[in-house]
């Protein structure tokens, strides 16, 4: 890794790289995570639920893991990153607990000029494995990478083209006998979902700045976007960004009031983060039910959802477009307030299971 970072013109593709730090995951890092943005999903905080539903003790949030993945890999890719732009074929693919040891390795895939020419987008392939070596999470990402001389074209313009949707061929999830509802207070089934959908979040969260500064060193992301004030003083915006990631765990956290029964994430088919979210903001959500996937098990079924976060703007009370049609382009593009489209894939009990009717809200 280059001192000061790589720049664009150092990520061409066919590279691989083994992204330092590797990080032991603590119950700090667990009770930091719950502090941070209020997860209140019983799988991730309660070894006795965790093991009625067949694991060893409460495994680490998917999220978390994420985050920790993910900071492995800034300080190649994305240190000198005006913004991480988007999400692919995101999978989680066996579960993580406190004392395992994570490390990331990343492919490039891809790189393409912008027209501007002073920054470039750049697409890799990370994979998250834990002590032993086992894939424990693998997603694509691109970002936006500044160029080491802005005066000089590379005319690069190679842009991979990246899965539409995540594989659930593999769900890494124990088979369940009894889903004891008296844990998150509702009975809702997978059974209980349809195409259409529309579950509209109760609550706002406002991103604080010495929390969203917080979470970004917990997960040691070291992108000076989010750090650096001397240096974002003379950046569009004058002033740091919030980490994509923090803004997708505040919106996650959200989801809890009306989808009170997810297991956890399977997998993430696309996600972008469409405008930044700074410090002040506060955010909303609401979740659209795509489509109920059956997993062919009695026990589990997956649900297609799209979470959407807007700033400053409560959708529970006047109503808030995705997308309007810019007047000067004539093009399609997401609303200033919308700050997260997240395509998502959830895993919720089947109505057979569930036990605890006295639960019902």
């Amino acid at each position: 890794m280059k001192i000061g970072g790589n720049f664009f013109e150092d990520l061409g593709p066919g590279q691989t790289l083994v992204n330092p730090v590797p990080r032991t995951i603590t119950p700090g890092d667990v009770a930091m995570y719950i502090a941070l943005y209020g997860d209140r999903n019983p799988l991730y905080c309660s070894d006795e639920f965790a093991r009625s539903l067949g694991f060893e003790r409460a495994p680490v949030a998917s999220l978390l893991v994420f985050h920790i993945v993910f900071g492995r890999t800034v300080g190649e890719i994305s240190l000198n990153s005006p913004g991480n732009l988007g999400y692919a074929d995101l999978r989680f693919l066996r579960p993580v607990y406190t004392g395992d040891t994570l490390r990331a390795e990343t492919e490039t895939l891809g790189w393409r000029e912008t027209s501007k020419g002073d920054t470039g987008v750049v697409w890799v392939r990370t994979t998250g494995l834990n002590q032993r070596g086992e894939p424990v999470l693998q997603f694509y990402r691109w970002v936006m990478v500044n160029k080491r001389d802005p005066g000089t074209p590379t005319h690069a313009d190679d842009a991979p083209e990246m899965p539409s949707t995540a594989s659930l061929e593999v769900v890494s999830f124990p088979a369940i006998e009894r889903f004891d509802a008296r844990a998150t207070g509702s009975t809702t089934a997978w059974e209980d979902y349809a195409a259409g959908q529309r579950i509209a979040h109760p609550q706002g969260i406002t991103i604080e700045e010495a929390e969203h500064q917080m979470a970004t060193r917990l997960y040691q992301n070291s992108a000076r976007v989010h750090f650096n004030q001397h240096q974002q003083q003379a950046s569009r915006h004058g002033r740091r960004i919030v980490y994509g990631g923090h803004v997708i765990s505040t919106a996650h956290a959200l989801t809890f009031d009306g989808l009170e029964n997810e297991l956890g994430i399977a997998a993430w088919n696309a996600g972008s983060h469409t405008n930044p979210t700074f410090a002040g903001d506060t955010l909303f959500a609401w979740t659209d039910v795509l489509e109920p996937v059956d997993l062919g098990r009695p026990d589990i079924g997956a649900l297609r959802l799209r979470l959407v976060a807007v700033k400053n703007v409560d959708p529970g009370a006047e109503p808030v477009e995705l997308k309007v049609r810019d007047e000067q382009s004539g093009r399609e593009r997401y609303h200033q307030n919308v700050v997260l489209d997240l395509d998502f894939v959830a895993l919720v009990p089947k109505r057979a299971v569930i036990a605890g009717q006295e639960a019902r809200t």
